[in-house]
């Protein structure tokens, strides 16, 4: 199976450089860069869309879906949750640490990294016993990390500079 990974369009949060738990929706850079990617992948073929729950991916998935497939939402492909770190600068936290597998330090109530990890690893196990060809999910940052430890590995366990811009696009095959 053929998988395209791509992260969704920008949003305020991100702009600004701060976590949030609030579901944002693409602000007007987002929606162009979402156009923009729309064109660029115009000539993939995908049998359906797997979409996280929130507001930005879901938008982002109605934009480049050129082809009308059906898209799917799955909760597993929600962004790690930062609980009470939202609103926050992502500079309260070493964020090397933050996104280190194998660390020790819980900031605030935000989602155990490992916890994160196995939530999408589980939607990847599950999607492996499907019969689809090719599949185009939209999901977030901290989730194209976690695909790229399922296909390249742990490794050092440091996933900050693992993730996906807004907008990329990533191939993998299941």
């Amino acid at each position: 199976m053929q998988i395209y990974l791509v992260r969704h369009g920008q949003v305020p949060h991100n702009a600004l450089g701060i976590y949030c738990e609030i579901d944002e929706d693409l602000n007007e850079v987002g929606i162009k860069q979402a156009k923009g990617l729309a064109e660029r992948i115009k000539n993939i073929e995908y049998d359906m869309i797997i979409s996280s729950p929130l507001l930005r991916t879901r938008h982002t998935a109605e934009i480049i879906n050129t082809k009308n497939k059906n898209i799917i939402i799955d909760e597993r492909l929600h962004e790690r949750r930062c609980g009470n770190l939202s609103g926050k600068p992502l500079t309260c936290t070493d964020r090397d640490e933050y996104w280190n597998y194998n660390t020790e330090i819980q900031y605030g109530t935000s989602e155990n990294i490992k916890d994160f990890v196995k939530r999408v690893y589980n939607f990847l196990d599950e999607l492996k016993t499907k019969d689809y060809e090719s599949v185009l999910i939209v999901a977030h940052s901290g989730v194209s990390k976690a695909f790229s430890c399922y296909f390249e590995g742990i490794q050092d366990g440091l996933l900050l500079n693992r993730g996906l811009k807004n907008c990329d696009i990533k191939e993998y095959k299941l």
